[in-house]
């Protein structure tokens, strides 16, 4: 059918394919009905199958694999155990799905084939009493052909009668056996397209890799030939290797549009389903991905959008009264860093209610009340990713198996990612994957340190620095046991790859090269021994001996045939402790020490920005750390914000609450300066961090109001001078402040 709808051929395609699998995998179901793997899988294509053909508008056919999905979810859940004549009516079940499969390739419709007395056969069969109730049969050797199955179907059960046969389309014969029409048909949709094994691409990128080294070697060589011939067909080999190498690679890359081209539809038909009212926004649609993660991620997608449509995103009505806009609004984003591949999935419905999922937990014995009651919220999100655990009230045609979430986790850490989930309730939540890149082309920086070469991803690079002489003395400077540059006035943290990676650095001590990069938002500069060019790379995933070491993202083969490994930036800046949660900040943190002051008198200060537009310091020998934290994480208790902060309850002082400021919205995370003194500890939530300066302060005003020391110049603006202990005995008269030491 030349004209049929790329959707709906590609349901076709895989549905028979699947369908195939599903006839083997019953028979020796009955013949091990204990294995619940198999059981598993079973359950898992007949859901994707009734999934797929509601949301394409075929009613029949998700009528028929819904009936058998409810049975088959009893068999997997143990409530009922597999029989002859289950096994009979599974397989009456997959005959009718071809012949309609068969039907839609033909006509676009479903025919007017009735399977009415199949559904309810199914059904009866969904209850001990209806099972037992039915006449015993001999076990199926064999599937049955489509015409002999309704009559296989009445021996095992009365109830099974003959489902009649679809009338065939005008000019169209009848087929005289409608499983070989079935496959002849199959033949026809799969003509436009080839499916070819993903591990044989794999093996033809390694071969293509090695030609590419064999190359290289041969045009060094003829550097040193004269012979016009020779160095003819050299050329002329380097445009034909050169020419298959991108069209080897272009075989697997793939737009992850392929992927979300069908969102759309599938959201445009469930809101109607549920009645709702959403909006999808895509960003990052060209994002080139490598074919087997694109294969991998199909059916995790495709769960976590019908989620959030179903579960997350709320009806008008009830958006209307929360305040929010009638429609919600569900936003999918792919993008490269790091060397890896991030998806998030993020919709502004209701959120997950942590309490919720801690008592369906403990009610369905997966965990303790005790140990829920200790369990974070992030650790208790978490727990929606187990297998059959739902949250639905009710099961629906489109969700509440509990078979969703546990599909993405299983197929996310089959190549090798993680999955992650934030939620806020009320406001919606976010489901984020990332993915190492298996195979994938990128262009990267090359840099050297000791002997070694690496890659660093050009997503993640912002600019270069070169400091030598004069300029490498006056622009670094060191705060405690950290190293930073001030790059145009602000503080960049500096990280020796050659330390994080224990290797012996050759880099002359009057140079220093920095690379400055980005993760998470957040600049760092990376110190290497040499910067070399950009190049495009192939990605190649790691051994089984570097997969434990998290800073690499892969390896790439260079055209000298040298190996470099691709940096992993964002690890990379978190086992430098200049990112990620609970890590210390360097910049901003005193090291517990207390003699900061100088034989000059100078000592450091933070400074920050409170109560609105005004400037303010406070010694940096009192601050343990700064901290970000989310809205959503701060909570009350006794009337005091506060947050969960290092396994213990942190007490939040607001500057712009303390000197009475006019109340305009706080950022999102807040930034607060922690104190730690005596076994205890405090934040104090500013508006905004500014810098660390090293400067001899006089006091040159008397202090105007409670909660100063006075006022000082630093960098050449007047500045006030914070009174912490006095601020916090006010602020939290039950808590021990910090002392100030002299």
């Amino acid at each position: 059918m030349t004209n049929l709808d790329e959707v709906v051929k590609e349901f076709l395609v895989e549905s028979l394919e699947n369908l195939d699998t599903l006839d083997r995998a019953l028979v020796e179901l009955e013949q091990n009905p204990t294995d619940g793997n198999n059981l598993a899988s079973i359950f898992r294509t007949i859901h994707t199958i009734k999934g797929t053909c509601g949301f394409l508008g075929f009613g029949k056919l998700e009528a028929i694999s819904h009936a058998g999905e409810n049975l088959l979810s009893r068999l997997r859940d143990g409530q009922l155990h597999l029989t002859a004549e289950m096994a009979t009516g599974l397989l009456a079940m997959v005959d009718a799905i071809r012949q309609i499969l068969a039907v839609i390739e033909e006509t676009k419709g479903e025919g007017d084939g009735d399977y009415g007395e199949l559904v309810a056969a199914l059904h009866r069969l969904n209850t001990p009493a209806g099972a037992d109730s039915l006449a015993p049969a001999a076990p199926v050797s064999a599937p049955p052909n489509l015409a002999a199955a309704p009559a296989a179907v009445t021996a095992a059960a009365p109830a099974l009668a003959r489902a009649p046969a679809p009338s065939p389309p005008p000019l169209a014969e009848p087929p005289t056996d409608d499983r070989r029409a079935g496959e002849e048909r199959r033949s026809t949709v799969g003509d436009a397209s080839l499916r070819v094994d993903v591990s044989l691409l794999d093996k033809l990128m390694n071969l293509v890799g090695e030609l590419v080294l064999a190359r290289n070697q041969i045009l060094q060589f003829t550097t040193t030939q004269k012979d016009p011939a020779f160095v003819g067909a050299t050329q002329r080999l380097n445009l034909v290797t050169s020419e298959l190498q991108e069209g080897v690679m272009k075989t697997r890359m793939q737009p992850i549009d392929n992927v979300w081209s069908k969102f759309p539809r599938i959201v445009r038909d469930l809101a109607t389903t549920c009645v709702k009212q959403v909006r999808i926004e895509m960003i990052g649609k060209d994002t080139e991905l490598d074919k087997t993660i694109i294969e991998a991620i199909k059916d995790p997608l495709t769960h976590i959008v019908r989620n959030s449509v179903d579960h997350g995103i709320e009806p008008p009505a009830v958006r209307t009264a929360r305040g929010k806009d009638p429609e919600g609004v569900l936003r999918l984003k792919a993008f490269h860093e790091g060397g890896q591949i991030n998806i998030e999935i993020a919709d502004d419905g209701a959120g997950i209610d942590p309490e919720k999922i801690r008592r369906k937990a403990v009610d369905r014995a997966l965990v303790t009340a005790e140990h829920a009651a200790r369990m974070s919220d992030a650790e208790v999100l978490r727990m929606i990713f187990l297998p059959g655990f739902s949250t639905a009230e009710t099961i629906t045609n489109v969700s509440g198996r509990g078979v969703g979430m546990d599909v993405v986790k299983t197929n996310i850490e089959k190549i090798g990612g993680t999955v992650d989930i934030q939620s806020v309730l009320g406001e919606g939540s976010t489901l984020k994957i990332r993915i190492p890149l298996t195979l994938a082309i990128i262009p990267a920086l090359m840099v050297s340190t000791g002997a070694e070469l690496f890659a660093i991803p050009q997503v993640s690079l912002l600019e270069l620095v070169r400091l030598e002489g004069e300029q490498l003395r006056a622009g670094i400077e060191h705060i405690g046991d950290a190293t930073f540059h001030r790059l145009r006035g602000n503080l960049l943290p500096l990280v020796r790859l050659s330390q994080e990676l224990g290797l012996h650095s050759t880099c002359a001590p009057e140079v220093i090269n920095i690379v400055v990069l980005k993760a998470d938002d957040r600049q760092f500069g990376l110190v290497v021994d040499s910067v070399n060019d950009t190049e495009e790379i192939v990605v190649k995933p790691l051994g089984r001996q570097l997969k434990s070491v998290q800073v690499f993202a892969g390896a790439t083969i260079m055209g000298d045939g040298h190996v470099a490994l691709i940096l992993d930036v964002t690890r990379l800046a978190q086992q430098a402790k200049v990112l990620g949660r609970g890590a210390d900040r360097k910049a901003l943190k005193a090291r517990e020490q207390v003699a900061t002051r100088s034989d000059s008198g100078e000592e450091q200060w933070l400074l920050f920005q409170a109560n609105g537009s005004e400037r303010m310091a406070i010694p940096l020998r009192l601050v343990a750390r700064l901290e970000e934290f989310a809205a959503a994480s701060i909570e009350r208790s006794g009337g005091q914000d506060v947050v969960q902060y290092r396994g213990e309850i942190l007490p939040l002082v607001s500057l712009t609450q303390f000197f009475g400021g006019a109340g305009q919205a706080p950022a999102d995370p807040r930034q607060v300066v922690v104190f730690s003194d005596r076994g205890h500890s405090v934040g104090l939530v500013v508006d905004q961090i500014l810098d660390v300066v090293s400067q001899a302060v006089t006091t040159s005003r008397a202090a105007g109001r409670p909660g100063t020391l006075g006022s000082a110049v630093i960098q050449q603006r007047v500045t006030d001078l914070l009174d912490v202990p006095a601020i916090l005995r006010h602020a939290l008269p039950d808590q021990e402040s910090p002392r100030a030491a002299a």
